[in-house]
């Protein structure tokens, strides 16, 4: 990664990357004349998957000019703690009468639409805006420049929260913490960088910023873009019936773009069909994912051993155990049965719990073993005795 400094010297390095294609790009269009979206939200905390946006708001750029603002505070249908009512002032009274988010979805999915999705740390509002669309049953999708990382290019050796580019650059927020307030000091921002650095640098940081992980050629980006951002595994797949490669990652896109973009790409050459499995936490995920390569046995995975000489752990639990992970994003809950550190499956109500313990014959696998005991050995493990 190189940095973007105001030298010309750089610039023309920058511009000779991007026209031999060696930097990927805005689709159509650079930072300066493509449709954007400055976007900022408010929330009742920062996991995606529980909390609830509180209060949106929206700045239309066209031709780098400010042509629309838009805002609204949104009824979360959750309560708002008081650490954050004192941040942003936001408080349950002002959000009572507000609409709900999947009144305004249709609304704001086709105002985003074909535009550049532009935020301070971007990740975390694209991501509680995907899982709020995803709730009133829209698939959202945009390009992403995030600002912060457009700040590091742009000003190595600083701080780049949004309460530092104020004070550093004195922009005019008249409403730190509020949506509306921060989005137009952002704006702010990209018209000072603009100015600093020149548009032409500007443009090449954010097609910088902003670019994908390329995928094989022969891969459609629908496919990975249908996977969710959540715990589960990953099966490619060739021409033939049989997986080539079986994975698990925390935030299953992200992880699978990951794989098909890093080298060497001989794996990556052969996949024609993507699979997944959601599971409701990262332990669900890895026991799955050892469990699929011992049955299935991939070429491009590592096979899995015993050592030769090994001696579990003394099981230090009076009887079986189930490990409880929720997904509250789907109100969903697993629990993973375990005996004397033998998985014998995950459940997902009573009746399956008590199938498992009653069918499956403890069988101690090595693999299975050490996942366990390092979940185990984590603070905040929810479990339970079960068959006492």
């Amino acid at each position: 990664m190189l940095t973007v400094y105001g030298t010309g010297l750089l610039l023309k390095g920058f511009c000779a990357r991007v026209a031999t294609g060696r930097i990927s790009s805005l689709p159509t269009a650079t930072l300066l004349d493509a449709p954007l979206a400055i976007v900022d939200l408010e929330t009742t905390g920062t996991r995606p998957g529980i909390d609830r946006v509180t209060e949106i708001a929206v700045l239309e750029v066209d031709g780098f000019a400010l042509t629309a603002k838009w805002s609204t505070l949104v009824n979360p249908g959750v309560g708002i703690p008081p650490e954050i009512q004192a941040l942003t002032g936001i408080t349950r009274e002002m959000v009572e009468v507000a609409p709900r988010f999947a009144e305004l979805a249709e609304e704001l999915y086709a105002q985003l639409a074909g535009r550049v999705f532009v935020a301070h740390n971007a990740r975390f509002d694209y991501g509680f805006l995907r899982r709020e669309f995803d709730r009133a049953g829209l698939k959202f999708r945009a390009r992403t420049v995030c600002s912060v990382k457009l700040a590091r290019r742009l000003y190595p050796g600083m701080r780049h929260d949004l309460d530092s580019l104020i004070e550093r650059h004195a922009l005019d927020c008249r409403a730190r913490h509020r949506a509306l307030g921060d989005a137009e000091a952002l704006w702010q921002f990209l018209q000072l960088a603009a100015r600093e650095h020149g548009e032409e640098i500007l443009a090449v940081a954010a097609r910088q910023v902003a670019r994908q992980a390329a995928l094989p050629p022969q891969l459609d980006r629908s496919m990975v873009d249908a996977i969710p951002e959540a715990p589960g595994v990953y099966l490619f797949y060739g021409e033939g019936p049989a997986p080539l490669y079986v994975g698990h990652g925390k935030t299953l896109r992200s992880r699978v773009l990951e794989h098909l973009s890093s080298k060497p790409p001989r794996l990556a050459r052969r996949v024609r069909r993507i699979e997944w499995q959601r599971t409701a936490g990262e332990l669900g995920a890895r026991l799955r994912e050892a469990s699929l390569i011992k049955q299935l046995d991939p070429v491009f995975n590592r096979h899995l051993r015993r050592p030769r000489q090994f001696e579990p752990a003394d099981w230090p639990h009076r009887g079986p155990l189930g490990i409880v992970e929720t997904d509250h994003a789907r109100d969903a809950t697993e629990v993973h049965v375990v005996d004397r550190w033998c998985y014998l499956g995950t459940a997902s109500s009573d009746p399956e719990v008590a199938e498992l313990l009653e069918t499956r014959e403890p069988r101690f696998d090595y693999n299975h073993y050490r996942i366990l005991a390092r979940h185990l050995g984590r603070r905040g493990v929810r479990v339970v005795p079960l068959g006492y």
